[in-house]
């Protein structure tokens, strides 16, 4: 997606997504960060953003996924939380319209990036407080968002917990998207032996930013399956064999053989 400063521009581009989707048989429907509201300024997002029970785009969502008995994994939007900030909050709806999940982005995007003013997340949004993972018809997924892909201690964490398909929605810079995108994702799938479903925003937004695109889906191996590109809106039909999950988990057992050892200095 390309998503704009609107709840309302937004939910048209996923109604028609998420049409698309059910017409090529998908069973679940994966978003990008921000995918609700992408609105840079702050004193018209605080009259936009509301709690996450009285969400638009969560509400049409959920509206979308009964109606076309797809989950849908909305990537995430801004909501209100509990101390003035918004949260970066994730939603994972099963095909009866039914929320089965929710996540707050627990890392913020506070960073200095050479030759770029200061991008402090913090300021607007506060951190969520515990990583999730949903136990689905497929096995567990793990609901992460964007930042959260430089720490791989929670990937550990929940690859460990069961989790066989993981999502990281995101927003990337175009500079980091550039240098760092592909690889962490794919060293993700890796580390894990999970599948990675990174949905990713496109382009140049309303509110001036501009993001990298390539959404990608790994398998637990590593290999890229999509690469949907650069350009927004569009959608990439894959099919997951679970399979591999635990193929690739019996050949590297990582997850079940590490130690937590001491450090020593010298």
């Amino acid at each position: 997606m390309c998503s704009g400063d609107s709840h309302e521009v937004n939910i048209d581009t996923v109604t028609a997504l998420a049409a698309n989707a059910a017409g090529q048989g998908a069973q679940v429907l994966a978003l990008p960060e921000v995918a609700g509201l992408m609105n840079a300024n702050r004193k018209v997002a605080q009259t936009q953003v509301v709690e996450a029970a009285r969400d638009p785009y969560v509400d049409a969502c959920q509206a979308l996924a009964a109606q076309h008995g797809i989950w849908i994994h909305t990537g995430s939007t801004p909501v209100l939380g509990p101390d003035g900030r918004f949260l970066n909050h994730a939603t994972l709806i099963d095909a009866t319209g039914a929320i089965r999940a929710e996540y707050d982005k627990v890392h913020l995007f506070d960073v200095q990036i050479e030759g770029q003013a200061p991008i402090g997340e913090s300021k607007r949004y506060a951190p969520g407080e515990a990583s999730v993972l949903a136990e689905t018809p497929w096995g567990g997924f793990g609901m992460t968002i964007c930042y959260d892909l430089r720490f791989p201690y929670l990937y550990r964490a929940l690859g460990q917990a069961g989790a066989r398909v993981i999502f990281i929605p995101s927003a990337f810079t175009v500079a980091t998207g550039r240098a760092h995108w592909e690889v962490l994702l794919r060293a993700r799938a890796i580390e894990t032996g999970a599948f990675v479903i990174a949905a990713a925003q496109s382009g140049t937004h309303a509110d001036g930013r501009e993001t990298y695109g390539h959404s990608l889906a790994v398998d637990p191996w590593g290999r890229v399956l999509a690469d949907v590109g650069e350009g927004a809106p569009k959608l990439a039909l894959v099919d997951l064999d679970l399979t591999l999950v635990d193929k690739a988990r019996a050949q590297i057992p990582a997850l079940a053989t590490g130690r937590d050892v001491p450090l020593r200095r010298v």
